[in-house]
Order: structure tokens, then C-alpha cells, then sequence
């Protein structure tokens, strides 16, 4: 299971979940995001990253051009849409990209067969954000066809991750509100404490 740490918006953070072996680093370019970070800051961090680990942009109602040229300014593999985005915006974007779709308990699958050109990730429903909200969603929801191609978002912590594995068994986690001291600041213990967790039960 591949682990993306997501709101990431200082270098000493970045090198931290890396170095404890983080598969992709999230860095958030909507505005209204409490973990926003300018192009050019996000630049100087990928940087000093590995060429190895994922550089992933999240982006959220934002037009492909200015996605585009926010990728190729700041470095990144690959692109992440939380917002209304379709399959025609998607195809018009130079990356590959994942799109998030927020899930409550009258969510319909079905509109994922209307998107063939990226990767999906499941996530928290809240009226008031698009993501990074640190709550769970019934995962019983989600199809059996799709639990281990999906990458699963909201609430995902220490606690939780056993269960995790055990019922949804997701192609990867993303994971950010709970690893934070405070809004864009990792908890560097916290970030010890979930690795060796997982370690620990693989």
C-alpha cells in the first residue's frame, strides 16, 4: 500500500516524511485551503525531494492552463482535482491526474465510469470543504470491483489504519489532517508513530 503525505508546506517536512519513506508528498494550490502554498515555494521544496518520490498538485476548480503551468513552475509528477472537474477538463491536463470524489451515504458509483482518463480517490463528504476535513466515511460503500485500484482519503490515522487494510485494502492512502500539529505543520512524532505503525503490520 503506497502512502501520500498531503498538505505539505515546509522543506523540514517534506524531507522528514520522506526519509521515513513516504511513497508521494501532496502540496495544495487552492487559495482557500488553510494548507495553501505559493507555486514558487513549492518549487524550492521539490528541489531538495528525491527523484524518486511522487510530487502530486492539488488543485480544486482551477483551469487546466493554469494547472498546467503551475506543474511545469513547481516540478510535479502529478496532478490531484478535489473540485467539479470532468473528464473533458481532465483530458486537457499534461499530467496524469487523479481525480477526488467526496462521499456520502447517497453517493453514486456510477459517475465513475464517466471518467477513463485518471485515477480515483475517495474521500469525506462535507458541505464546507473539499478535502483535508479529518473524518471517515462508511467504507462498506465502497464496490468490492473497486477497493483495492482506489486511493482512500479522510480520517486515516493510526488508529484506523489496521481496519483499513483489513476492509478496504486500498492501492494506497492519503493522509494529512492527522499528522498535523497544527494547519500546514507536520507532527514529526505523530509521522514516526504512523510509519512504525505501519511497519509494524505488513
Amino acid at each position: 500500500m503506497k502512502v501520500k503525505i498531503c498538505g505539505i508546506t515546509n522543506l523540514e517536512d517534506a524531507l522528514f516524511c520522506e526519509n521515513l519513506g513516504a511513497n508521494a508528498l501532496g502540496f495544495i494550490f487552492y487559495d482557500n485551503s488553510k494548507r495553501y502554498i505559493q507555486p514558487n515555494s513549492a518549487r524550492d521544496i521539490i528541489k531538495m525531494l528525491s527523484p524518486f518520490i511522487l510530487k502530486v498538485g492539488v488543485f480544486v476548480n482551477d483551469t487546466p492552463e493554469n494547472i498546467n503551468s503551475i506543474s511545469k513552475l513547481a516540478g510535479l509528477n502529478i496532478v490531484q482535482l478535489h473540485g467539479d472537474e470532468t473528464p473533458k477538463q481532465i483530458a486537457e491536463i499534461n499530467l496524469p491526474t487523479i481525480k477526488a470524489f467526496r462521499v456520502s451515504d447517497d453517493f453514486d458509483f456510477d459517475i465513475l465510469n464517466d471518467y477513463k482518463n485518471c485515477y480515483f480517490l475517495l474521500d469525506s463528504y462535507s458541505l464546507s470543504e473539499y478535502g483535508g476535513t479529518g473524518n471517515t466515511f462508511n467504507w462498506d460503500l465502497i464496490p468490492k470491483d473497486l477497493k483495492n485500484k482506489i486511493i482512500l482519503s479522510g480520517g486515516i490515522s493510526s488508529s484506523n489504519i489496521q481496519r483499513i487494510i483489513k476492509e478496504v485494502n486500498p492501492y494506497a492512502i492519503d493522509v494529512s489532517s492527522s499528522l498535523e500539529e497544527f494547519f500546514g505543520k507536520k507532527s514529526h512524532e505523530k509521522l514516526i508513530e504512523f510509519f512504525n505503525y505501519l511497519k509494524g503490520i505488513k
